[in-house]
């Protein structure tokens, strides 16, 4: 069930805005009314810093927060840090938004490198564990490729008989080669390698949070509803 207008204007009025361009593009997808649960995976490797000393990953978290609210009313957000190990699993939420991302990295140590799939097994252990059977679409942010490629591969691929789509968003020059691994992860031979594509990739750009709330949604969610369609067929979803 969807958090109302009136709940997000009680507990986070400054994320009106997000909440409404969300609710416009889910229904351009035709995503209205589904349940979903949603994850965030935040990059913290030190080629980061500058994105989170501006506020850039926290406009991402509100974005996020608004986002979800449209697919559940319990108003959080579980979220990953992670480098090369995990640096922290907590949840951001609806009431207590602001800030929230400078006071959990405040208490987090050494910004290290990249290990994607570290934080993809603490999402598909936080899923398995959480019960849940709705299908969850996971907002996985990174300014770089993984320090382990083939890693990556295997769990994007181990993970597809999952119901957890995982939709990838780089951050900065958009043309490093840096992000050619995510690009590749994005085309993954299906039925091959996978039974459904359960990846998508799309680049923000040097400063993301500029991109406008409707086109970070439409970007955020485009693929999803394919993945949904798919998943549901090969019964990774129930109906």
């Amino acid at each position: 069930m969807a958090m109302s207008l009136r709940k997000v204007e009680e507990t986070a009025p400054a994320l009106v805005g997000p909440y409404m361009s969300a609710g416009e593009s889910l229904r351009r997808h035709g995503l209205g009314g589904q349940r979903v649960a949603v994850y965030l995976v935040v990059d913290y490797s030190g080629s980061m810093k500058p994105y989170y000393a501006d506020g850039t990953v926290q406009a991402l978290a509100d974005r996020v927060l608004g986002l979800s609210a449209h697919f559940d009313d319990d108003g959080r957000v579980p979220v990953v840090f992670f480098s090369t190990d995990i640096d922290a699993e907590t949840d951001i939420r609806l009431d207590d938004h602001a800030g929230s991302i400078d006071r959990i990295v405040a208490g987090l140590g050494h910004m290290g490198k990249t290990s994607y799939h570290l934080a993809m097994d603490a999402v598909i252990d936080h899923y398995l564990d959480s019960g849940s059977t709705a299908p969850a679409l996971v907002v996985f942010q990174t300014d770089g490729g993984p320090i382990n490629k083939l890693a990556a591969e295997r769990y994007v691929c181990k993970a597809s008989r999952l119901p957890l789509f995982w939709q990838f968003i780089g951050f900065g020059d958009p043309d490093s080669r840096q992000f050619d691994f995510l690009r590749r992860l994005d085309e993954l031979a299906v039925p091959a390698k996978r039974p459904v594509d359960n990846a998508g990739f799309f680049h923000a750009g040097r400063e993301p949070h500029r991109v406008p709330d409707a086109e970070l949604y439409d970007r955020l969610v485009s693929e999803f509803p394919a993945w949904l369609a798919a998943a549901r067929a090969q019964g990774i979803v129930r109906s």
